[in-house]
């Protein structure tokens, strides 16, 4: 499967990270968006009704909500109402299982800038949020930012380079992606679900062999001959962290 192409994520004019509020009742799709946003470079909070999303707007100032139509209290499309009351700008992903032509026109209507329906590919929704910002007015990161650092170990994205004590290592493309994910969540345990949403786009389930596969492959480039960085939290999932790391 060909992977997403490596990008320097969209930021800020004064160069901060965007902001990204996810609102959704199901802890499941909020917890992989954020993990995989939050891989991305972006700020997440996440919302599960109405209300707090409201009230979320208003303290936290995000850049882009993604949307779930039905919410326990109030319709999606009032939240919509809502937000914008208070940021016009706001860029507005719908993601939801009601997929009817009419949900879609109500939705895009009402001012929604896009519609993704349930199930969904998690790169199509960092995908098309990219997209949403970058048409908003939010550039890449300034030259130099795709450089990533743990430990001894650093990461240069736009080059595809990966080296750890500066002897550089070579990685195949998902080998790239998954360390990637690693690097931009350092001292997080990432379940397996997580990774494979993000590094495959894969709905979880009987695939976790792939995880510990490619795990195993980067341990052998990482890890060889040298203090391991790559940990396995059992029953929980693996940890990038630096060597002397709690």
């Amino acid at each position: 499967m060909e992977e997403p192409r490596m990008t320097s994520p969209p930021h800020r004019p004064d160069g901060a990270p965007v902001r990204i509020l996810v609102v959704d009742d199901e802890p499941d799709v909020t917890d992989v968006l954020a993990a995989a946003m939050s891989g991305e470079g972006w700020e997440v909070r996440t919302a599960a009704d109405g209300a707090t999303a409201v009230a979320a707007g208003r303290d936290f100032r995000p850049d882009a909500v993604v949307l779930d139509r039905m919410l326990p209290d109030l319709d999606g499309l009032e939240v919509l109402r809502e937000l914008r009351r208070d940021a016009p700008r706001l860029c507005v992903l719908f993601l939801t299982a009601r997929d009817a032509v009419e949900d879609r026109i109500a939705g895009i209507t009402a001012g929604g800038d896009d519609y993704v329906t349930k199930p969904y590919s998690l790169e199509e929704v960092l995908a098309r949020l990219r997209g949403l910002l970058r048409r908003a007015g939010h550039g890449t990161a300034p030259a130099g930012a795709p450089r990533l650092a743990v430990g001894d170990l650093t990461m240069d994205e736009e080059a595809r380079e990966v080296a750890r004590g500066g002897v550089v290592i070579d990685l195949s493309r998902t080998e790239f992606e998954l360390l990637r994910f690693l690097m931009r969540n350092p001292r997080r345990v990432l379940s397996k679900a997580q990774i494979l949403d993000r590094v495959w786009a894969y709905d979880f389930g009987g695939r976790a062999h792939v995880v510990e596969l490619y795990i195993s492959y980067l341990r052998k480039k990482i890890d060889a001959g040298r203090p391991p960085m790559i940990h396995t939290v059992r029953g929980v999932g693996y940890v990038l962290k630096a060597n002397g790391t709690p």
